[in-house]
């Protein structure tokens, strides 16, 4: 959910990975094999202490992959690959893009572009699991973006369902 993972997101991209989009997305999409199970505090590593506490509720939990999976005929099992015919499917309510200038959220039930939540954002913001309850500086894109980088925007962890959190932990 958004309320749960905007935050954690925000600031790993501000301080684990001293505002670097490409270091982050190699951690969170490139290094694992298949998917995250968990976002952990981990991605709070070097975030001032008080940032951390206001985000978890001063519980820690590591973040972990989906790398313990075992599929029904023994193969090894393969990177999820969601789009928006599969989200529905696959029981995905929330979808992530790391995009340059910030961070995507894209609601499946509202196929299409999201929200783009800058990467300065303050992470304390309280975000609600509803975008248009969100405060400035969040814009809505109207068009998907059709210039092409060095790479393509990439969906960021947090897109596989992570289970309920407890109030304390986001």
């Amino acid at each position: 959910m958004p309320s749960n993972h905007l935050p954690l997101l925000l600031a790993a991209y501000q301080y684990k990975f001293g505002r670097d989009v490409e270091a982050m997305a190699q951690h969170l999409i490139d290094d694992i094999a298949v998917g995250w199970d968990e976002l952990g505090t981990d991605l709070l590593d070097d975030a001032p202490p008080t940032l951390v506490a206001t985000l978890t509720g001063g519980e820690h939990w590591p973040s972990r992959t989906l790398d313990h999976l075992i599929t029904p005929d023994g193969s090894p099992p393969v990177r999820m690959t969601v789009t928006d015919t599969t989200a529905s499917d696959l029981g995905i309510p929330w979808g992530y893009i790391l995009h340059p200038q910030g961070i995507e959220v894209i609601s499946m039930a509202h196929t299409g572009t999201g929200p783009l939540v800058a990467w300065d954002t303050d992470p304390s913001t309280p975000f609600s699991d509803h975008p248009a309850h969100w405060p400035p500086p969040i814009t809505t894109r109207r068009t998907p973006t059709t210039s092409r980088t060095a790479r393509p925007p990439r969906p960021a962890a947090g897109a596989a369902p992570t289970g309920p959190r407890t109030a304390a932990r986001r």
